[in-house]
């Protein structure tokens, strides 16, 4: 792979890319379980410099997006489903990282409480959609219920059943009322999801990210596959389609998912007020106190 002048192996490419948010490119040394994994092959990704220029521009479309759905009171709801460790966080934090978050939201429910287990499926999750003027973007969704919960037996095939055929009409629900809904699935193969498993094992700081429920995962590969395969042929609909994206490598998949996302919402430039700084008050009299020295953070750096 190439960045910055020179070669780079997949798995300093992945060091690097975690701290792609601040363009810190900095490896930790001290990672050096992680070099092991250096014989593995992989393909060659997206060139650094070219990714880091078209992900600045389509952010700044973002912005100019959030400003058309704010003047519009639009409302937008955008749901991200896949494999575990396919790229849906990374495109979900690239997306949020320019905009308000009093606009654009990200909604990450957790395992629903014995409280919610006794509702309608649907419930706790219709409080986090959209006001007028308002992006949320759910990390998962109600298609829990066609995926996970399925596989891993945390919902009966009655229940199973019952959500196939309530979803669409949800959906359209939603969408009647003004919400505009966007589904997409990151796919990646059998054998990406494998290696990146393995940076998680390794790699401290992403240790986090790997959940029992996640290595149950590797092991039923195959019936996720089955469910997923029946999760599209039940749910996608012209009002609310599926749309795929090739997740293998990460930088494509932020680039296409942001390009695909903006070209999905008819927004246009809107007017803004020229903004001027005011002149700061001064008043002679008055004096400003002496705060204490130990209310102060310590100079560490």
């Amino acid at each position: 792979m190439k960045g910055n002048g020179k070669d780079e192996s997949w798995v300093e490419a992945e060091l690097a890319d975690t701290f792609d948010e601040e363009l810190e490119m900095e490896v930790d040394d001290e990672r050096e379980e992680l070099r092991r994994l250096k014989s593995i092959r992989r393909e060659p990704g997206i060139d650094r410099q070219f990714y880091f220029r078209e992900l600045f521009r389509l952010q700044g479309e973002l912005v100019e997006l959030q400003d058309w759905v704010v003047h519009t009171g639009y409302k937008l709801v955008v749901i991200f489903e896949g494999r575990d460790s396919a790229g849906k966080g990374g495109v979900i934090k690239r997306i949020t990282q320019r905009l308000n978050p009093r606009v654009c939201r990200a909604v990450a429910l957790p395992a629903p409480s014995d409280r919610e287990k006794t509702q309608w499926y649907f419930q706790r999750y219709v409080p986090h959609l959209p006001a007028g003027g308002e992006i949320v973007l759910f990390d998962r969704s109600w298609y829990n219920r066609a995926g996970v919960e399925r596989v891993m037996g945390f919902a009966t095939p009655d229940q199973v059943e019952q959500f196939f055929h309530d979803v669409p009409e949800f959906e359209r629900m939603l969408v009647r009322s003004g919400i505009k809904v966007i589904k997409y699935w990151f796919s990646i193969s059998d054998e990406e999801q494998q290696l990146r498993f393995l940076m998680r094992i390794h790699d401290p700081i992403k240790q986090w990210k790997l959940s029992p429920m996640d290595l149950q995962s590797r092991v039923r590969w195959e019936d996720y596959t089955r469910v997923k395969e029946e999760m599209f042929d039940r749910t996608n609909i012209p009002e609310a389609p599926w749309w795929i994206v090739q997740g293998n490598d990460k930088k494509r998949a932020r680039l296409n998912c942001i390009h695909h996302l903006l070209s999905q919402v008819p927004y246009e430039d809107v007017p803004h007020q020229q903004i001027t700084l005011p002149s700061r008050k001064f008043n002679p009299e008055y004096e400003r106190r002496v705060i204490p020295r130990d209310l102060y953070v310590p100079a560490k750096y």
